[in-house]
């Protein structure tokens, strides 16, 4: 029974018809109607009454339609009007009756309907209207009951919606008791009907995710019936139903791999069936491939235990590699198309190699390589050049995974890809330099070093090939080689190299030219001054480039050679340019004055050559200043293009436009036009950029950029970089301030820093992204490095440390989070990636927060005491944590105290002692450097309190020296700053220490110091003293006299000791060989050929 008057609904059955009509004018009318006449006036009828044409029209297009739109306005939102009050979607807004009416009817539609897209249509509005009862934490209470009985109905059509619409909304089952949901899931997956089944399999997987991974176990007995699902869809040739079955065991995979476990290998031969089935469709071919490589990605484990995965893997990815080019045996198609970057991902071929790439990274080098390696030598030498071609993209796909082996076998592995430079067929010399581009960016250092020859000499020539995606592809490959290598490997071959990339830009084809200057532009970056001797060739043409007045599609050509011609500039440097580097500026300065359209690809690449051309003009870049900042004031001061789509068609409109991301919120999609963002961050990092550069000389522009770029781009949250950009430029703009008022009188820093200040500390509370806010502790730190002396007042710290102190609550929470998890991950299940990465994030967040300490004790030394102190329970309980990070986070803390604070960190004895003493024995190398680094500062700088306990630590700093590993790479920083300490000990307190003479004979033993250059000065300096003494311990015997000179020598080799202190070192060397009696030649010759090359400078 209809529950509105007749004359409603006919108005808004003619509503709903010419909001159909194929009639612009009258669509748009019918539009503005439904909005302002029916969805602003009056939802409640709208809503009620679209419900009811479902229910009672005859005309299956308007209850489908009616469904459509009912969902559409439902959770449309409604601005709020009154202040303070939320906006909100309608239908939650609707009063509790009308809402009770209204999804009581949408039931009863549901049963009613007979034709299945409608009834999917009338489903879709439910789930719609559940999701919002959710989201408010309200009960939908009667639509479990008619779901549960609608799944068991008689109708296919009536059991399919309901599992639907649990896919939809998962949320409303899971609290409910476990029998009852395992009984109807068990009965779904056995239903008689496909679609039952595929419906019953999607709506499992979303209740599975949504449910707690406790909670999940109970649900793993239903894997063999969800696996029986699969094969008589493979047997009836059903592609559609399989990749929708195959879709949702990706999801499964994803969240539990290991409830696979005891039916794995069923399933992986399953999948193999399926993968190498050419009457399958090929999306679920790649389905049942992106499924088994789900499980490389999440139970690496697994796979490597299943007996057959690898090699059957491996196999099916080689075969779908082989599939490429099958109507374009001759590559004629192939060779004349000029889309080099034409969308492949959903190719077999392509799919095979993305697999063969999460292969070698997921279960490594020692699996995936016997296995492909079965096959490569056969494939690589077939007389069927798809074989040939996938034999040499599979290289290029497996060497970043499999670098570690494949790098002793370089010889081998070169000696298959390079004859294929020579091969008949394109598209396999095609393949051949791919390989090689890749294995130069994945093998970085011994490709250049080792290989350069056999690769050079190889490549170079396919610069000549009659193909010009060959000859693209063959300048592309040396960028990957070139960017990596040093000027003195690239310069044998500069001659060559140069000629044939000359003759690229006379190409007919305008990819061809824009690669070569890619090319050229990227050696002259690595051959730097090397270059100046082809710059009187090269730049030119490039200046004939730039000053020719070209049409449209010429452009990226300009733009390529204007970033070309300022790399060349970079690497020759302002005095080899002369009087072009100002010739080139006016030109960049013509080109810019030209652009004309927002798509222009020059824009970009200039704000690109500009900053380069400051780099090389320094000072005199600031007269063009004026021209080259207001477009990059314009692009960093831009606002976020953001749109809210409410419905299907205005989504697909804006997914059509480049530039743009779609971000789920709510049942709706949030528009967010990213290539402005991008264009923001871009171009704030050119500022940062300037500011550097031109220091004092940028300050003209400092506050305009402080006000509209920086700081609000402190908290621009819808982009990320954005963000960080701007915790970059804060600190050089306020350096440029800084060099630009240096007057005594002149207060201009000390008044920005009150604005900037209040701003940082904002955001060390506000900042959602881990990464993100370690940036902006980096932020603060270097900003108060650059104001200096007590720059901050009481009001400020005690700020800092409240956002310290909602930061490690934070922080402690997630720590508590991950151990939890960790206990329900199952043996076998790989830590999820995420989780590491999480990991690693709030590692740096700790370190950037310590740094944050550090600079405010240093610039603020006592008067931090007080702010600092009330968080003391979080040092304590970090500094006894038995997580290591934890515990070196406080150590470093309590250095600082130490180091800063003088006399008065002995109040904090009792919070500093034990923990030091414990840290010298910690077994994780970094905690123990902290710890014999506090040793030492105690000593130093704590006055005589700390005296006793520093002499009492000298044992445990010894054992720290001499531990067996001291001086492999990960401990050294701790020995060496314990052998630094014990010299601040006896420098300063040698009076507290027993058998003093004993100590240092002792102490002798610790040296040399190589790789800790704030340790060295200390230990060195007082190894001359020593000297200067004639203190018994250095002439003791000319051996050891002789040892003691090696060590200086070494340490000057190593460059740990610079400048005044190198030069110090090195006069007491030559005094004790002198003392010693010792020719100082003679002592120079126990050193290696090297050593005495790079010091004799310091003794002749």
């Amino acid at each position: 029974m209809s529950l509105l008057p007749p004359e409603v609904h006919t108005a808004l059955t003619g509503l709903l018809n010419t909001l159909q009509s194929p009639n612009n004018q009258a669509r748009t009318a019918a539009e503005e109607s439904l909005n302002n006449d029916w969805f602003l006036a009056r939802p409640d009828v709208l809503l009620m009454g679209l419900v009811e044409q479902i229910q009672v029209s005859q005309e299956s297009s308007t209850r489908s339609f009616g469904a459509v739109m009912f969902r559409k306005m439902a959770t449309k939102t409604k601005r709020a009007t009154i202040e303070g009050q939320q906006s909100n979607e309608q239908f939650t807004l609707l009063q509790p009756p009308q809402k009770v009416a209204i999804r009581q009817k949408l039931l009863e539609c549901l049963q009613s309907e007979t034709l299945p897209h409608v009834r999917h249509k009338i489903g879709d509005a439910i789930a719609e209207v559940a999701r919002q009862y959710a989201d408010n934490k309200e009960n939908w209470s009667e639509l479990l009951s008619v779901l549960f009985v609608a799944s068991q109905s008689q109708d296919p059509g009536q059991r399919e919606s309901a599992f639907r619409i649990f896919s939809t909304t998962p949320s409303i089952i899971e609290k409910q008791h476990e029998e009852a949901v395992l009984s109807a899931f068990t009965k779904g997956f056995k239903d008689s009907d496909v679609m039952v089944r595929i419906s019953a399999m999607e709506a499992f997987s979303s209740f599975f995710i949504s449910v707690q991974k406790k909670s999940q176990k109970t649900y793993y007995a239903l894997v063999p019936e969800i696996l029986n699902i699969l094969p008589p869809l493979k047997e009836s040739g059903d592609s559609e139903s399989l990749t929708k079955a195959l879709m949702s065991l990706i999801e499964l995979a994803e969240e539990a791999p290991m409830m696979f476990k005891h039916l794995f290998h069923n399933l992986v031969q399953f999948s193999m069936s399926v993968i190498g089935d050419k009457e399958l469709g090929d999306i679920t071919r790649q389905n049942a491939l992106e499924l088994m490589g789900t499980f490389a990605d999440y139970a690496p484990s697994l796979c490597k235990k299943d007996e057959s995965y690898t090699s059957d893997m491996v196999t099916q990815c080689l075969s779908l590699m082989t599939d490429v080019g099958l109507d374009d045996d001759d590559a004629a198609e192939w060779k004349s198309s000029e889309e080099l970057d034409a969308e492949e991902s959903d190719l077999n071929h392509v799919a095979g190699e993305q697999c063969m790439d999460r292969l070698a990274n997921k279960l490594g080098g020692s699996v995936v390589l016997p296995p492909t390696f079965q096959w490569l030598p056969r494939m690589i030498s077939s007389a069927a050049w798809r074989d040939r071609h996938a034999a040499l993209m599979a290289i290029s796909a497996i060497s970043e995974g499999c670098r570690d082996l494949m790098e002793g076998e370089l010889d081998k592995v070169l000696g298959l890809v390079v004859p294929a430079l020579r091969d008949p067929h394109p598209r396999v010399r095609w393949a051949g330099c791919n390989a090689l581009g890749q294995m130069s960016t994945d093998f970085a250092g011994t490709m250049q070093e080792k290989y350069h020859n056999i690769v050079l000499t190889n490549i170079i020539p396919v610069l000549d090939s009659p193909e010009p995606r060959i000859q693209s592809h063959a300048a592309a490959a040396l960028v990957n080689f070139c960017e990596e290598a040093e000027k003195t490997i690239l310069e044998p071959y500069l001659d060559d190299l140069l000629s044939r990339l000359l003759r690229l830009l006379q190409s007919p084809k305008r990819y061809v030219q824009e690669q070569a200057l890619s090319t050229i532009a990227t050696i002259a970056d690595s051959a730097e001054t090397a270059f100046g001797k082809y710059y009187d060739t090269l730049m030119p043409l490039l200046f004939n480039v730039l000053r020719e007045e070209q049409s449209k599609e010429y452009r990226l050509l300009r733009a390529k050679a204007m970033e070309c011609a300022t790399l060349i500039a970079l690497a020759v440097g302002k005095e080899r340019m002369g009087a072009n580097s100002m010739e080139l500026v006016q030109i960049l300065g013509h080109v810019q004055q030209n652009i004309t359209e927002a798509d222009d690809p020059q824009s970009q690449y200039l704000l690109h050559c500009w900053g380069r051309m400051c780099r090389v003009l320094g000072s005199d870049f600031v007269p063009y200043l004026s021209g080259v900042m207001p477009p990059l004031m314009e692009l960093a001061s831009a606002k976020a293009d953001i749109q809210l789509l409410d419905d299907d068609d205005q989504i697909a409109q804006v997914q059509q436009q480049e530039g743009w991301e779609m971000v789920p919120l709510k049942g709706k999609v949030i528009g967010i036009k990213t290539s402005v963002l991008e264009d923001k961050h871009m171009a704030i990092e050119l500022i940062v950029i300037y500011a550097q550069q031109l220091e004092g000389a940028f300050d003209p522009y400092v506050m305009e950029i402080m006000d509209k770029v920086s700081l609000p781009g402190l908290a621009f949250f819808f982009h990320d970089p954005v963000r960080v950009a701007s915790a970059k430029s804060v600190p050089v703009l306020l350096n440029a301030v800084k060099k630009a008022h240096s007057g005594p009188n002149d207060r201009t820093l000390e008044r920005l820093w009150e604005t900037v200040v209040e701003k940082l500390l904002e955001v060390l509370s506000a900042e959602p992204a881990i990464e993100t806010l370690a940036e902006m502790y980096q932020c603060f730190y270097e900003s108060v490095e650059v104001v200096g002396k007590n720059c901050l007042t009481q009001k400020h710290m005690q700020e800092f440390i409240e956002s310290v102190k909602s930061t490690l609550e934070d922080y402690q929470t997630r720590v508590k989070q991950r151990a939890d998890d960790r206990q329900e991950t199952e043996e076998g299940e790989e830590e999820d990636e995420d989780i590491l990465f999480a990991i690693e994030d709030d590692q740096t967040l700790l370190s950037d927060m310590n740094k944050a300490f550090h600079t405010i004790f240093k610039n603020q030394e006592t008067s931090f005491l007080p702010a600092w102190r009330r968080l003391m329970p979080f040092y304590d309980a970090f500094i006894n944590s038995s997580d290591s990070t934890q515990r070196q986070w406080s150590l470093c803390i309590m250095d600082d105290v130490l180091e800063f604070c003088g006399d008065q960190s002995w109040n904090y004895q009792d919070h500093i002692r034990q923990p030091l003493v414990a840290g010298m024995q910690d077994p994780i190398p970094a905690n123990r450097q902290a710890a014999c680094y506090g040793v030492g500062i105690a000593a130093q700088r704590g006055g005589v309190n700390w005296s006793s306990f520093a002499a009492e630590s000298l044992p445990m700093l010894f054992a720290v020296c001499h531990l067996e590993q001291a001086r492999e790479d990960d401990h050294v920083f701790a020995s060496e700053n314990a052998c630094a300490s014990i010299a601040k000990i006896l420098q300063t307190n040698s009076s507290k220490v027993q058998n003093v003479q004993e100590v240092v004979n002792h102490w002798l033993t610790t040296l040399p110091v190589l790789n800790d250059e704030e340790a060295a000065p200390y230990a060195y300096m007082f190894l001359a003293q020593l000297i200067d003494q004639r203190n018994p311990a250095v002439l003791a015997s000319p051996d050891v006299a002789k040892q003691c000179f090696v060590v200086i020598a070494l340490a000057l080799e190593a460059e740990t000791l610079q400048g005044q202190t190198a030069q110090r070192a090195a006069a007491s060397g030559k005094q004790l060989l002198q003392t010693a009696g010792i020719d100082i030649r003679q002592a120079l010759g126990t050193l290696g050929p090297e050593t005495q090359q790079s010091v004799a400078a310091y003794f002749t």
